[in-house]
C-alpha cells in the first residue's frame, strides 16, 4: 500500500477531497518525523509506538569483499508495533487463510 492508496481510502472514508487528506496524511507524517528527529518519542494506542533508539559503535563486514567496517555509534527510528494490532493481524491473517 502506497500513500497515494492511504490517502484515497481515507479521503472516500471521510468526504474530504484527495487534495484535503493529503495535506492531513502530509502534516501527520511531517509531525512524527520531526519529533523522532527531536529525540520524542510518539505513543498511538491500539496502533503503536515510534521511538529513536542509540546504536551502539560496532566492526561490521562488508559482505561482498569480506573486509571489515567500522560503523559509527549512530540513532535509528523503530516503531513497535501494539499488542491489539499483532493479536488483530494474526486473528484476520488466520482466518482468511483457514477460508481460502
Amino acid at each position: 500500500m502506497t500513500k497515494a492508496d492511504i490517502v484515497d481510502n481515507i479521503a472516500s472514508a471521510t468526504g474530504l477531497t484527495k487534495v484535503e487528506t493529503e495535506v492531513v496524511v502530509d502534516g501527520f507524517l511531517a509531525t512524527v518525523s520531526d519529533a523522532l528527529k527531536e529525540g520524542k518519542s510518539i505513543e498511538i494506542r491500539g496502533f503503536g509506538s515510534f521511538k529513536v533508539k542509540k546504536r551502539k559503535s560496532r566492526i561490521a563486514r562488508n559482505p561482498r569483499t569480506g573486509e571489515e567496517v567500522f560503523v559509527e555509534e549512530h540513532y535509528v527510528p523503530v516503531f513497535k508495533v501494539s499488542k491489539e494490532l499483532r493479536t488483530g493481524v494474526n486473528t484476520n491473517l488466520k482466518e482468511m487463510e483457514e477460508s481460502s
